[in-house]
């Protein structure tokens, strides 16, 4: 009867982790560049005896990197990454890369995203517009030209497909690999006016909200039956030996 507590518990703590990704899943459905959270689970198995028991692991989490939908905005500092790159912003803690590329030119002329943090071109330096020079134009390449002249380029960076990545913020991400800049643009690069979409599917997200809710109460249902029949034991085995 423990080792099915303890199975039981180890399930519990699996989806519960599932129902924290789906929260969050659902709550960013709307959120600009926002990639979707899923997880990875696995059996552990215990070879103790009297036979081996699985175990369901806590799991891992791991970021979607499929491209959401695009949204024509025609706002000429809205940009959405075309391909497997990403924009670099200096967050408070270091650089964020992000595919939301909704940004805004302050009073002084820093390029900054919807966050407030400076946009950043391939060698890492932010960004600044000329306030009076009028709405910029932004090739494929990410070069940024007011009134003719050439101001600078948003850099646009190739995360490897084998990092592993870690949020920061609604929609940015930190690889533990350095990211590569992006030098072919035939596959990858910047469309001006848009914006790209969270990758959420908001009606799958609440089938599996259904179906993990429902496994949890199958879970507890279990544990208190099986509680239920530890303490019947150990009331009859009490009376059997008074």
């Amino acid at each position: 009867m423990k080792v099915v507590l303890h199975v039981a518990l180890s399930g519990q703590m699996a989806l519960q982790n599932q129902l924290t990704s789906i929260a969050n899943n659902v709550a960013n459905v709307t959120t600009p560049g926002f990639r979707a959270e899923g997880g990875r689970f696995a059996a552990l198995v215990s070879r103790q005896k009297p036979g081996p028991v699985s175990y369901v692991t806590a799991g891992g989490a791991y970021i979607d990197r499929r491209p959401g939908a695009l949204k024509q905005t025609g706002n000429p500092l809205d940009v959405a990454v075309r391909g497997d790159a990403w924009m670099a912003v200096q967050g408070p803690g270091g650089i964020i890369y992000t595919r939301d590329g909704r940004m805004r030119m302050t009073p002084a002329g820093a390029l900054v995203s919807a966050e407030g943090y400076p946009v950043l071109d391939v060698s890492g330096s932010p960004i600044t517009l000329k306030p009076k020079a009028g709405a910029p134009k932004i090739a494929q390449d990410g070069m940024i030209t007011q009134g003719g002249a050439q101001i600078g380029a948003i850099g646009l960076f190739s995360i490897s497909r084998q990092a592993r990545l870690q949020r920061r913020g609604n929609s940015g991400v930190v690889p533990d690999r350095e990211p590569e800049p992006v030098v072919d643009f035939r596959n990858a690069g910047i469309m001006q006016g848009f914006i790209e979409e969270s990758n959420v599917n908001g009606a799958l997200e609440m089938a599996r909200l259904i179906e993990v809710s429902n496994a949890f109460r199958q879970l507890s249902s279990s544990m208190e039956e099986s509680e239920r029949s530890m303490v019947q034991a150990i009331r009859t085995l009490g009376g059997g030996n008074a």
